[in-house]
C-alpha cells in the first residue's frame, strides 16, 4: 500500500515563542560576575559615591530578577497551553486541569445520576453494556460499562487491553467519529467504564433496514458515505492507525442531522476476545492487514447504502450482496436493479461512479485495493462535498460544556 499523505484535519502546530524572546541577552566578560562588588581602592571615595553605587548594584539586580521572572512566567504559559491543546480552545478552567493528563477521569458517582441509576440501558454486549446519560445542561452522553462487576474477575490482561483502548480512542478526536470522552475505573463498586458522545438518531442499520425508521434520500445517504470515508481516512493516517474493531452499519450512528459517528464502543478487540496475551500485542501488529480490511468494509458498507440491502448476510433469493454487485459489475444488471428502489430517482452517473470506488474497495487482491486517502478523494470528486459538510453541524466541542467533575480537579 501506498505510504498515506499528510492528514487534511491536522494542521502543524504552532511555533511556541521562546520564554526569553523578550529579553535582551545577558553576556558575561572576564572571569568577572556582573553583579561583582568592585576591588577596594587605596583612596576613600566621599560617601555620596557610596551610595550611588550601591543604588546601580541594586537597581541592576532588581532589573535582572524582573527579566527572569518574566521569562519564567511566559515559558510557564507557553508549557500550559501547549499541554492542553487543542482542548485548550472552549475548556472551564477545571476542564482544562483534567484534559492535562489526557482524557479525564470520572467518578461514578456522576456517572450513575447522569444514567439514572444505570437503569437507561440503550443497548448490551458480551463484554459490556450501554448506557445513556444526560447532563444537567441537557447534554446527552454515552456510558460503556464492563460486564464484569468484580475485581478478582478482572485480571491484569482486562486491565491491559481497556488501558490500551483507552489510549487508542483518545488519539482519534475527529468530527464523524463518537469522541472519548472521559474513563470511570473504580474498585469500590468494581467500575470500568468510557464515557463517549451521543447520536440520538440511531444507527445507520436501523434507517436503511427497519421499516419503522426514516427512509434516508439521496443527498443524505452521499453525506453519510462521506462522512465516513472522511473519518477512516483520518483514523487510518495516525501513528499508529487506529482501526475500529466491529465496523459495520450498526456501529455508525447518526446525529441530529443525520451526519455519520463512526464509534467503536466495544471493550476489547478481536483479540482481547480470543485471549491473546497482551504483552506481546501492539496496534502496530495490527495496522497493515486491518486497514487492507477496512477498505474492503467500507467498499461493502457504500453498497450497503447505495443498495439498500443488507451487506454481510443473504437476501430471499439466497444472494448475498457482493453476488448481486457482481452481477452488476460484469454487466449482467442494471445500475436501476441494483440501486434501492425506495429512492425513486438518482443521478445516474454520480451512483455509477460511486459503485466503481465500491468495487475497488472489494477488490480480491488486498494489494489492489485503494488507500483511504484516495478512497476519501475520489468520493469528494463525485459528491462535492468537502469535510465540513459531511460533519455535524453542531460545534464538535459541544462535550466541553461537559458539568461531570474529574476525580483529577477535585
Amino acid at each position: 500500500m501506498h505510504a498515506p499523505s499528510p492528514s487534511p484535519f491536522s494542521s502543524p502546530p504552532k511555533a511556541l515563542p521562546s520564554p526569553s524572546a523578550s529579553a535582551p541577552p545577558i553576556s558575561f566578560s572576564g572571569s568577572h560576575h556582573p553583579l561583582a562588588a568592585p576591588s577596594p581602592s587605596p583612596s576613600i571615595s566621599p560617601p555620596h559615591k557610596h551610595s550611588s553605587r550601591k543604588y546601580s548594584l541594586v537597581a541592576a539586580g532588581g532589573a535582572v530578577f524582573v527579566v527572569m521572572a518574566a521569562a519564567s512566567v511566559m515559558y510557564c504559559r507557553v508549557k500550559k497551553v501547549g499541554t492542553v491543546r487543542p482542548w485548550a480552545t472552549g475548556l472551564s478552567g477545571q476542564l482544562q486541569r483534567a484534559f492535562v493528563t489526557g482524557v479525564p477521569a470520572l467518578k461514578r458517582s456522576e456517572l450513575e445520576a447522569a444514567c439514572e441509576d444505570f437503569s437507561n440501558i440503550v443497548g448490551s454486549t458480551p463484554s459490556c453494556m450501554l448506557y445513556k446519560g444526560t447532563l444537567s445542561s441537557g447534554v446527552e452522553i454515552a456510558v460503556v460499562s464492563s460486564s464484569v462487576t468484580s475485581v478478582k474477575d478482572w485480571s491484569k490482561e482486562c486491565e491491559s487491553h481497556y488501558r490500551k483502548k483507552i489510549t487508542s480512542l483518545s488519539k482519534v478526536s475527529h468530527k464523524n467519529f463518537m469522541n472519548l470522552l472521559g474513563y470511570c475505573e473504580e474498585d469500590t463498586p468494581f467500575t470500568r467504564a468510557m464515557v463517549f458522545e451521543y447520536a440520538p438518531n440511531g444507527t445507520l442499520f436501523e434507517h436503511l433496514h427497519v421499516r419503522e425508521a426514516d427512509n434516508l434520500d439521496w443527498a443524505t445517504r452521499l453525506r453519510i458515505s462521506m462522512g465516513i470515508a472522511y473519518c477512516l481516512e483520518h483514523m487510518h493516517q495516525l501513528n499508529p492507525p487506529v482501526v475500529p474493531r466491529n465496523f459495520d452499519s450498526n456501529t455508525i450512528y447518526l446525529t441530529d442531522d443525520f451526519a455519520a459517528k463512526v464509534s467503536d464502543l466495544d471493550f476489547w478487540s478481536d483479540t482481547a476476545t480470543k485471549g491473546s496475551d497482551s504483552s506481546s500485542t501492539t496496534d502496530d501488529e495490527f495496522s497493515v492487514s486491518d486497514i487492507d480490511v477496512m477498505v474492503h468494509q467500507y467498499g461493502m458498507l457504500l453498497l450497503e447504502i447505495l443498495t439498500g440491502k443488507v451487506a454481510y448476510s443473504e437476501e430471499e433469493d439466497g444472494v448475498s450482496l457482493e453476488q448481486l454487485a457482481s452481477r452488476y459489475f460484469d454487466g449482467n444488471m442494471l445500475l436501476a436493479e441494483l440501486i434501492d428502489p425506495s429512492l425513486g430517482s438518482f443521478p445516474q452517473e454520480a451512483a455509477h461512479a460511486m459503485c466503481e470506488v465500491a468495487r475497488s474497495c472489494v477488490d480480491p487482491d488486498p494489494k489492489k485495493r485503494p488507500t483511504m486517502v484516495q478512497v476519501a478523494a475520489r468520493m469528494k470528486e463525485i459528491t462535492m462535498l468537502g469535510p465540513e459538510g459531511a460533519t455535524p453541524k453542531v460545534s464538535p466541542l459541544w462535550w466541553a460544556e461537559l458539568e461531570i467533575m474529574s476525580s483529577e480537579a477535585s
